[in-house]
């Protein structure tokens, strides 16, 4: 390899931090081309994890690494959600430390690349698409040990967490996840309520936020936000609440009582 090559791939490899994935579309735009990508390949700098993708060779990386380079080398909004943000940061401690699935949430009209899908990164990826919430809101920058990616704020990862019951994630598991949040700020609180799109998750937030008695609860505006009309039914045979309208499993309604 001529002497140009490892100058420019050493560019490329003391410019992105260790763990990332690296697609091949953004190599393309920063003067790296398929060619030259081909050669990186061969002469043993990078290897494929998939096609479109590749990784310096010998690095170890995560679903972490693959979320940085959607990230930050695409217009994706896919990011960790739900109970994995907030074992991510730190709210969830009574949750497996070592998570086997991690839960993913993106755009609704957003798809995971293939390569993103195939690869085997040591745990299962539950991706969920939907914009239910905007994806600009509630998010915040979670630093990890070589680089930092965009994750579900506590708040926002409580409303994934409730988007996904009862089917998916258990109402008592975000009742008890709600009862640790006693330091959330209502303001984005507000924010979050006010731009949500489900109604049974605004109401189950306000339901178990009223139940578990958190002070930040009377700071919240309730006449702005739009709780829609009639009754839901979240689960069958439940115990029906009134101010909330709905109906929800009689060991949450009469947990602490």
């Amino acid at each position: 390899m001529s002497s140009e090559k490892p100058t420019k791939i050493n560019q490329l490899l003391s410019s992105l931090p260790h763990g990332v994935v690296m697609q091949s579309f953004w190599l393309v735009e920063q003067g790296y081309s398929l060619d030259l990508q081909k050669r990186y390949k061969k002469g043993k700098w990078l290897e494929s994890i998939g096609t479109g993708a590749m990784i310096r060779v010998g690095d170890q990386v995560s679903y972490e690494g693959a979320i940085y380079a959607l990230q930050k080398q695409s217009v994706s909004t896919v990011h960790p959600g739900g109970r994995t943000a907030l074992s991510l940061l730190g709210k969830a401690h009574y949750l497996e430390l070592a998570l086997k699935k991690v839960v993913v949430f993106g755009g609704k009209a957003e798809k995971l690349p293939t390569w993103f899908q195939k690869h085997d990164w040591g745990v299962t990826v539950n991706y969920y698409s939907s914009s239910f919430l905007p994806p600009d809101v509630g998010l915040v920058d979670l630093e990890l040990k070589n680089f930092s990616i965009k994750v579900s704020g506590t708040a926002r990862a409580l409303m994934e967490c409730l988007y996904l019951a009862p089917e998916k994630q258990e109402l008592m598991e975000c009742y008890e996840l709600m009862e640790g949040l006693n330091n959330l700020r209502p303001v984005q609180v507000q924010v979050l309520l006010e731009k949500c799109e489900s109604v049974k998750v605004k109401r189950l937030f306000l339901y178990m936020a009223e139940k578990a008695g958190h002070d930040w609860f009377q700071f919240l505006d309730l006449k702005k936000i739009d709780l829609g009309k009639g009754k839901r039914s979240i689960v069958k045979n439940g115990v029906y609440d009134s101010k909330y309208q709905i109906t929800v499993p009689k060991e949450l309604e009469e947990h602490g009582k």
